[in-house]
């Protein structure tokens, strides 16, 4: 498994597939993907996973994080969020958050990231901001 930097346009098919199937590809695509960190994960050659972050100062935001389904439940996220935590903490970030669907509300907790407010929802999607200190 290889983690590395990438670029948003390579991000855009796993987005699309895992997050937003019955979407456009346009959809998928975040306002400021230009300023942000794009990370995915080779395996076997193949991009399995990627992740996008956002830093604004001492704070860094997650966002579309997919895995493909087929590699999902095998410890290839976990890894990219390891990855990304310790490269923020070399960066000297000090909150790292993300809006998180309910459902991966166990996920995150994992490493440490806690609700913040009320559930919301996108679209029909449940979701909860998650934030943990890094310092």
């Amino acid at each position: 498994m290889n983690i590395t930097e990438i670029t948003a346009e390579e991000t855009l098919p796993i987005r699309h597939r895992v997050l937003w199937p019955n979407e456009s590809v346009e959809f998928c695509r975040v306002p400021d993907d230009a300023d942000g960190l794009h990370y995915g994960v080779y395996h076997d050659g193949a991009l399995v996973c990627v992740a996008s972050v956002f830093v604004s100062g001492e704070k860094a935001r997650l966002r579309k994080f997919a895995t493909q389904p087929e590699y999902q439940g095998q410890g290839i996220g976990s890894s990219m969020i390891e990855h990304i935590l310790k490269a923020l903490k070399e960066k000297g970030v000090s909150l790292f958050w993300c809006d998180a669907r309910e459902t991966a509300g166990g996920f995150y907790r994992r490493f440490g990231m806690a609700p913040e407010g009320e559930r919301f929802y996108k679209g029909d999607v449940p979701y909860f901001k998650m934030a943990m200190r890094l310092t």
